[in-house]
This record gives structure tokens, sequence and C-alpha cells, in this order.
């Protein structure tokens, strides 16, 4: 009974703190605009930004669960959130509160079927680290065990009495807040809530299940098994249940720790470009991920006796996340698009990865991209802040509501991949505020670019054929408007519309012919060096709409 009355406040908690702001973000961000109030609504919003960040932190402290880590991630977004949401929030990754040994002790023996001192040789009482879901105790192995499994030291990561009713309680909270913001247009017609609240409870049910996690460290670990920049701790199985995860201990200096770096000699800001490396191949070409890189989560371990200074060693992969391999095919021309600076390709390879509707009129779309790219493209972090804020004004002016008329979507699988390059990005700006993610981006997508080059024949085959189809079709759709027009379906004002609408079918064919032809010869051109074959037969085939291009012009003259 104590427990049912326990949870009800807990979700009428939740409630109340997310009803109140919400409705306070309506009345300044929505209604007081509406009215021309925006001025007055702007003057407060820093102050009031930190109220909330201060009441929520003190929320997430006192109940734990999945509210610490909405904080977390919440605290991690320094190149997006203001600092007074991020500085508010910081504290979050190692102020959760631990249980008492006792109770952890209690659910620990029960799941091992041993009392501790039998399954190891020694256990800290005093936690390593608390988390919002468990919390880890440094250990040794028997010597038994120690011979097994090849190392003795170890954490045994416990997880908190009663989580499961508690992250129940959270998702039932949270899902009805996502009830309430979906009766919000603007939100209702960018993010399917519901959905993305079903996708997180799938994530969070098997972040409890501690077995699921050793088989996820163990994925991770062979991605990354003759890759001497990452470090994976190693599972002592035979000390491992749903509850309880024994690993090997591979504790280091926390990622976040500048000063520990530097006292290391480790360069905070090579760990940040080495991060933003890892990150990206698990993302861009394992397809496999780990989607909680908060600080506590990962280690830098100093390597002096080996060729490279230091490993990121990576811990915690309950949170873990895939990208289906069309998704990634498509991410990876997102980046090249973002390194490249094109903005049109930009937005084709946004509406590929299924966040634009197809339905999307994009015009203007490309054009903000392009503006955004001219302007800010190439700048860092520390860059940005130094901008003058009343030019982002002046863009917001200018683009915000084409940006919010177009039909985006947050698509199935993309939440996981968001986060993890949230916090990627916040993480390698903390580590060094002069951290620029172009330079990142840009040779990743110089290596994509390159594993590109070696597809080069099929590539230009299918960029022939969608030229052939467009040639193909182009003239049927002329020669449907025509019909139209003969048949009295168009509205017909001037009486030489047939003539110069069969001229425009002439000159388009010549037009797509001439497409064509290009098309045809380049390639060939292209392929020829590394494929003399094809090569010189796209040439010779280009012939024929070089000939139709040129020569079917004459009688168009004689028409004029």
């Amino acid at each position: 009974m104590a427990d049912a009355a326990a949870s009800r406040a807990r979700y009428r908690r939740i409630l109340r703190f997310a009803a109140r702001y919400i409705a306070q973000a309506w009345w300044f961000e929505l209604f007081l605009p509406r009215i021309g109030l925006a001025r007055f609504a702007a003057r407060g919003r820093a102050a009031r930004l930190q109220t909330i960040a201060r009441n929520f932190h003190g929320l997430a402290v006192s109940l734990g669960g999945l509210m610490i880590k909405v904080g977390q991630f919440m605290s991690s977004r320094l190149d997006v959130l203001p600092p007074e949401i991020t500085k508010e929030l910081e504290g979050l990754q190692d102020e959760v509160p631990p249980v008492d040994f006792a109770s952890i002790r209690v659910l620990a023996e029960a799941e091992l079927g041993l009392p501790l001192e039998v399954a190891f040789a020694w256990v800290d009482p005093a936690p390593l680290a608390a988390a919002s879901l468990g919390q880890a105790h440094r250990a040794r192995l028997t010597d038994a065990g120690a011979a097994d499994t090849g190392f003795a030291d170890v954490v045994v990561k416990i997880q908190r009495p009663g989580i499961d009713e508690i992250v129940a309680v959270d998702l039932a909270a949270l899902r009805k807040v996502a009830g309430w913001l979906s009766r919000v247009r603007i939100v209702a017609d960018h993010v399917d809530l519901p959905a993305l609240i079903e996708e997180f409870a799938q994530t969070s049910r098997e972040e409890i299940d501690y077995l699921h996690e050793a088989a996820n460290a163990a994925r991770f670990a062979d991605n990354f098994r003759n890759d001497p920049r990452v470090g994976v701790p190693e599972v002592a199985w035979e000390r491992a249940t749903g509850r309880v995860l024994t690993l090997s201990d591979v504790s280091a200096i926390k990622i976040n720790d500048v000063a520990g770096l530097r006292e290391a000699g480790i360069d905070p800001a090579e760990v940040a470009s080495e991060f933003a490396n890892v990150m990206f191949d698990q993302l861009f070409r394992d397809g496999y991920f780990h989607a909680d890189p908060h600080p506590g989560n990962i280690f830098v371990t100093p390597t002096p006796e080996q060729e490279r200074a230091f490993r990121l060693t990576f811990v915690d992969f309950g949170m873990m996340g895939e990208v289906p391999d069309r998704l990634r095919r498509d991410l990876q021309q997102l980046v090249i698009a973002v390194a490249s600076r094109n903005g049109k390709q930009l937005v084709d390879s946004i509406r590929d990865v299924g966040v634009l509707l197809p339905s999307a009129d994009t015009v203007e779309l490309e054009r903000a991209m392009t503006a955004l790219f001219a302007r800010f493209g190439g700048m860092g972090f520390a860059e940005l802040q130094r901008v003058d804020p009343r030019e982002f004004q002046d863009f917001a002016t200018e683009f915000g509501d084409v940006i919010r008329s177009l039909p985006f979507q947050l698509p199935e699988n993309f939440l996981l991949i968001v986060r993890a390059v949230s916090l990627t990005s916040g993480l390698c700006s903390s580590l060094e505020p002069e951290f620029n993610m172009w330079d990142a981006v840009e040779p990743y997508a110089d290596q994509l670019i390159r594993g590109e080059r070696g597809n080069a024949v099929s590539a230009v085959a299918r960029e022939a054929l969608s030229i052939a189809a467009i040639a193909a079709r182009l003239p049927r759709r002329l020669d449907d408007f025509v019909t139209r027009a003969e048949e009295g379906r168009l509205s017909i004002d001037s009486p030489r519309l047939d003539q110069r609408a069969r001229r425009l079918e002439r000159l388009a064919r010549r037009a797509v012919s001439a497409v064509l032809f290009a098309g045809l010869f380049i390639g060939g051109a292209v392929l020829r060096p590394e494929d003399p074959v094809w090569g010189v037969a796209l040439m010779v085939v280009s012939a024929v709409p070089f000939l139709h291009a040129v020569f079917a012009g004459f009688g168009d003259r004689r028409g004029l």
C-alpha cells in the first residue's frame, strides 16, 4: 500500500511540474508574441530558464530514475541550450544519491544466490559511482574467479531496489506529458511524441536488463577489437544476472576532467577530436553506437607504453543504438553535404533520412541552408558565441517562418542518434571551447567520399539511367500537355498556343538530348582511366544524343 501511494505521489509530482512550465512556455513564447508583446516576453527569458533548470535539478535529484537521464541529456547540450540551463544541470552527472549498502547487499545476494563474501573476495561498501538506475562498487574476484576470467579487480554494478516500478511510473508520466504536447499544433506537426516515448520506453526496459547490457558490451568490444583508440571492460559472466553485472575495473581519468588530463600530459583538444572520430565511426561505419556517451560513461586511459598517448574507454552499455544500412548510407550523404556546405544536397539528404516529408516544398529551405552555410558555415562553438546575437535574430526572422512551415518529423530509430550526436557535440565543446565540429566532420566526409569512389562505375551507371528516365518521361508529359490543350481541357487565351507548345516540346527534346550527352560523355571521361571499356563505350554512345541536340534545331529555325 505504501509503495502504491509513493508511486502515485511521484506520478503527480512529475505531472504538476510539467503542467506548470508548459503553461508558462505557452504564455510567454506563444501567446504574448501574438499580441505584440514579444519584447516583454523576451526581457525575462534568461531568468525564467534559470528558474526552470534549477527547479528541474531539484526534482531530478529527489526523484532519481528517468528524470536524471533527462537532466543529464540537457546538461550536455552546451552547443544548443543556453548556459542558464546547462550550468544548473551539469552537476546531475555526479549528484545522484547512493542507495544504502545494506539494501544493495540484499538485492545482490538474492540475484547471485550467494553471500557477497562467497561470490567475491572483497566488496567495497562505498559506491564508486551512483547512477540513475543502479550503482557501482569496486570489488575483487576470488582466486578461482580470477583464474577463470583472467582479471581480479572488478566493478560490480547493482540495480537500485524497486527501479522497475520507478521506471514504469516515470514512463507513464512521460506518456501523459507527451499526450498534452501532442495537442499543440506546432509540436504535433513536427514530432510524433507518443511514438518517441515508446521508443524511449523500449530503450529504458533494455537498460535495466543487465544481461542485455553484458551482450551489448561484448558486441561493442568486438567492433573495436583491433582498434587501439578504444577500450572496453570485460564481462565476468559467472557473476552476471539480470540485476547484477560484474566487469573488469577500467577506471581512469574521467573524460571531462580537463585538469586531470593535462596533469597526465594529455591535450583535451586532442581528446575531443579523437572522441568525435570514434563516435562517427560507430554511427556511420559500424551502425552500432553508444547512445549515452555522457562524461560519466567515458574514461581517458593513459597509454604511455604505446604509440598513442591515450585510449577512450567506454562503460555502461545499457543504452545502445543501431543504424539500419539504408539510414546509415543516407546519414553518410548528409555528412558529405554538411562538409561541402551544399544547401541543396543537405536538403535532399534530410528528405532521404526521413526528417523532411516528401510533400515539402524545399525551394525556400534550400535558399535558407545556402545562406546559413555562407554566413556561419565552418564556425566552431566558440566562434558562434562571439557572433552578434542580433545577426542570429535577423536570420531567424528571415527564415524562421519558412522552417516552421515545413513538415518536419523525427523518424523511427532517430531518437538515440540525435541523443548520441548531441552529447558528442556538447562534450567536445566542454573539453575544448574552441573545438570546431566542422574540423571533425570534414576529414570524415573526405573518407566517405574516397570510399564512394570505389563504386564510381555503378554510380555513373545509375546517374546515366536516371538521366535516360528523365529523357523518356519528359516528352510524354509534354505530349500530355499538348493533348489536354487540344481537347479543350486547358484554358487557351492565344490562338498560337498550339504552335508554341510544339516548339516547346522540340526545345525540351533537344535540351534532354544535350543533358543526356553531357552525362554520358563526362561519365565516360571519368571512368576511362579506371575502366577503359566502360569509359569508351559511354563516350561513343553519347554521340547519338549529341547529333540529335545539334541537328534537330534546323527544323526549328525554318519554322521561326
